[in-house]
């Protein structure tokens, strides 16, 4: 534990709450948030989890209820054994510490994803219209705009001519038409294989606490074009066909043509790559967390290959890849 105000406000919280017992603390992990997340041994026997969430920079609130809501479905989240929101300190189910993204390999992923899906498909199939924020347009365009701002901007240098402007805009526009016209369920947000734990059930659920009610291929897309680990595009089709599959003999209002559906889980995808690599950007520029940058090649990757597939979408692959050329070579796009 860090030698700092929390980490001491933390050692006297699980001291009053286990009195007379010997309990030791760990780092567990810690996310791209404020969050923190320790590991607590009781009597050398007993493990838990302990979130330090500052209540100045964090709100426990939608953690506790998104995690109600996704238990309730039939998710294994993590059980909340102490919430004390004043403090910004939650005691919870110790998931394990093996991620998906340390066990995934070619022997495993068939069974593993099966089982990622079959939650997924429990948490939609739970899905209601008013129990999470709308992922609406304003939400998912100011998603979209964390892209110039932070990657070409900052990581990239970059200012952006008005004629290059326009092809964002224009792109940014039918990004938008495309997911906002798709059926909605309760969406994770950041579904992947560092979030979800090998243990059981599996697998675990971890880091819901930005949910929110929105397009039915969010958490598929964010599944299988993981920033995190890459698999042949064949290999991703054929998980994408098995879930497609699955929703509907469940019942989910998936598109009946799967052209239809994979076209929205690219589309989708975009939005979220788009995202994603302002998120890394930013998390190095303005947070001094400079790992993030390591895994923006491949989030670039997935979202030229997607772009290129379609027409509408062509001049912006390419002006992210004379931008990244330009980059490559010192020079002004």
């Amino acid at each position: 534990m860090k030698d700092d105000l929390r980490g001491a406000s933390l050692a006297r919280w699980l001291a009053e709450r286990f009195p007379g017992r010997r309990w030791s603390v760990t780092a567990a992990s810690e996310d791209a948030s404020f969050r923190r997340y320790f590991r607590v041994s009781l009597d050398g026997e007993t493990s838990l989890i302990v979130m330090d969430a500052p209540p100045d920079k964090e709100d426990c609130r939608p953690f506790l209820h998104v995690a109600a809501l996704f238990a309730a479905a039939g998710a294994h989240v993590p059980n909340v054994h102490t919430a004390d929101l004043e403090q910004g300190f939650l005691l919870l189910e110790d998931l394990g510490g093996t991620t998906y993204l340390e066990r995934l390999d070619a022997s495993s992923a068939r069974g593993m994803y099966a089982d990622a899906t079959d939650a997924l498909l429990r948490i939609q199939l739970a899905s209601r219209p008013g129990a999470l924020p709308e992922y609406d347009r304003a939400l998912l365009e100011r998603e979209l705009r964390l892209f110039p701002q932070w990657y070409v901007a900052s990581e990239l240098g970059h200012g952006l001519s008005p004629a290059d402007s326009q092809t964002l805009e224009s792109a940014f526009s039918a990004i938008l038409a495309n997911n906002l016209a798709q059926p909605k369920v309760y969406v994770h947000r950041d579904y992947h294989s560092r979030n979800l734990m090998v243990c059981e059930p599996s697998p675990g659920v971890l880091d819901f606490q930005d949910a929110v009610y929105g397009p039915i291929t969010y958490d598929l897309a964010s599944l299988f074009r993981d920033a995190y680990i890459r698999w042949d595009e064949e290999q991703v089709l054929d998980w994408t066909i098995r879930y497609w599959e699955k929703a509907r003999r469940a019942g989910l209002a998936v598109a009946p043509d799967f052209a239809e559906f994979y076209r929205d889980f690219e589309w989708m995808g975009v939005q979220r790559h788009l995202k994603v690599a302002g998120i890394f950007a930013r998390l190095c520029h303005r947070d001094g967390k400079q790992r993030y940058l390591a895994d923006i090649p491949l989030v670039l990757e997935y979202l030229r290959a997607a772009c290129r597939r379609y027409r509408e979408l062509v001049p912006l692959a390419r002006l992210i890849e004379r931008l990244n050329e330009a980059r490559a070579r010192g020079a002004t796009p």
